[in-house]
């Protein structure tokens, strides 16, 4: 069995894809942001059509962990995809961004996160529209979506902001994994059991949380537009803290103690 390679080489692939996608043409960055809006609804999607089936007969408890079985897929589709969310691009771009130690290049990562996310939300957004048609999902799935936008609303402000915490050093720790190995099959693992975890919690990821109260909205639940605005804003300060302060700063200490070790 191959060895994992070393915090230095997994960080030194990081910040070679994280210079690809800094300097992606803005249609490139754009293009890419949407298509893993449509993605991840799906997974959205898979969660509500799972609770609906498995609530009725066994319960709230396993109607959940079945939910968040079948929320996995949505982030398998985004990584082998190679689409993004606004917090794939926390570990990789602010690696090459911190290599490079320009203005220019924090310029760009700034540019690379405001188009990814506006465009994440375009495009869970149409997808979104798309399912909310009636007779699109199964009966009782447009409920259940509903449920999970008032469990979504009903968290305080401090849990929020734990919970984007959470999701976002559990993203942002993904990212590093996936420089770790080689084949699909453990990039699909890999996927698959943050998606789980993500969901399981429910953590609040900033892009996943707001579509899901975008749902309750326009589904038509005791769920407002402020509400929505309120947990984007929360979660994606959240989601910041854990993925940078906690996942991509503590590698690159990392990196650079393992560098110094082999020089």
């Amino acid at each position: 069995m191959a060895s994992a390679p070393a915090p230095d080489e997994i960080y030194a692939r990081a910040k070679d894809e994280g210079a690809r996608r800094l300097f992606m043409s803005p249609l490139e960055q754009v293009s890419t942001g949407f298509i893993a809006g449509v993605t991840i609804v799906f997974g959205i999607v898979a969660l509500a059509m799972a609770r609906e089936l498995i609530e009725p007969a066994l319960g709230t408890g396993p109607g959940k962990l079945a939910g968040a079985l079948a929320f996995g897929i949505g982030l398998v589709f985004l990584v082998i995809g190679r689409s993004e969310l606004f917090t794939e691009n926390f570990f990789d771009p602010v690696a090459s961004a911190i290599d490079r130690r320009q203005a220019s290049a924090w310029g760009r990562l700034a540019r690379l996160w405001v188009l990814v996310l506006v465009l994440n939300f375009v495009g869970g957004a149409v997808m979104a529209v798309v399912f909310t048609v009636p007779g699109t999902l199964p009966a009782g799935a447009h409920d259940t979506l509903v449920t999970v936008a008032q469990e979504t609303a009903a968290k305080g402000g401090l849990a929020t902001f734990t919970r984007g915490v959470a999701a976002g050093t559990l993203l942002t720790l993904l990212s590093y994994l996936l420089h770790a190995v080689g084949s699909a099959g453990s990039r699909i693992v890999l996927a698959y059991l943050v998606g789980f975890f993500l969901a399981l919690g429910p953590f609040d990821h900033v892009v996943v949380s707001g579509l899901q109260l975008l749902f309750g909205v326009w589904l038509g639940g005791p769920v407002a537009y402020g509400d929505v605005a309120a947990n984007v804003a929360i979660a994606a300060a959240g989601n910041l803290t854990g993925g940078i302060l906690l996942m991509t700063l503590t590698h690159t200490v990392q990196a650079k103690g393992s560098r110094s070790q082999h020089d």
